[in-house]
């Protein structure tokens, strides 16, 4: 059985709701799935400036944050994280620029990685920002598995061949219909993983 670590940021619920769908997907494998989320480091009044993002950080505050013994523990990792000028936001960026043991030490290669994101509209830097964290992968020495185009739902959802990407609303919803390439692309990573545990 293989062991997944489901890491994500989220400030107002979209990328978390992404990664409860990866984390189902996972479970529906058979597999051992850990949810843990970045620790939120914006200053306090920026976060109180938005209800939603306030009342999110409120809902989530039992979901654990993310420590290097979740990475280490894990055999492939999926990342959610929404899109900052077209990179990872500061609270991942940390979280990532603080796993130098484990890579000075060997341990993140090899680690199995897919990403999934958001942005406020279709061209908001999705596409850069998954290219900007599999950067950071190839550093880490990591195997990344992106959907590219192998099921109908990478279609359905938008068809980005990189990981899973949506549009945020308005309203603050999601626009595109994303939970089956979300779900396809986290199964993705386990069948990849279980293959290359398993030799």
């Amino acid at each position: 059985m293989v062991k997944v670590a489901v890491v994500y940021y989220s400030s107002t619920g979209i990328n978390y709701q992404l990664a409860n769908w990866a984390k189902e997907a996972v479970e529906e494998t058979g597999a051992e799935v850990r949810l843990v989320r970045a620790p939120e480091n914006a200053p306090e009044a920026a976060v109180a400036s938005n209800e939603a993002w306030k009342a999110h950080i409120e809902a989530t505050k039992d979901v654990p944050e993310v420590t290097s013994d979740d990475f280490e523990w894990a055999d492939g990792i999926i990342f959610s994280v929404p899109t900052r000028f077209g990179a990872v936001p500061s609270q991942m960026k940390s979280v990532i620029d603080s796993q130098g043991g484990l890579w000075g030490s060997g341990k993140t290669v090899n680690k199995v990685v897919t990403a999934m994101t958001s942005a406020s509209n279709p061209h908001g830097g999705q596409e850069a920002t998954l290219l900007n964290l599999y950067t950071s992968m190839m550093h880490w020495g990591a195997i990344i598995v992106p959907p590219g185009y192998s099921d109908q739902s990478v279609f359905s959802a938008g068809g980005n061949p990189y990981g899973t990407s949506v549009t945020q609303g308005q309203d603050g919803k999601m626009i595109e219909d994303v939970q089956a390439a979300v779900k396809h692309q986290a199964k993705r990573l386990v069948e990849t993983t279980t293959k290359i545990v398993n030799g």
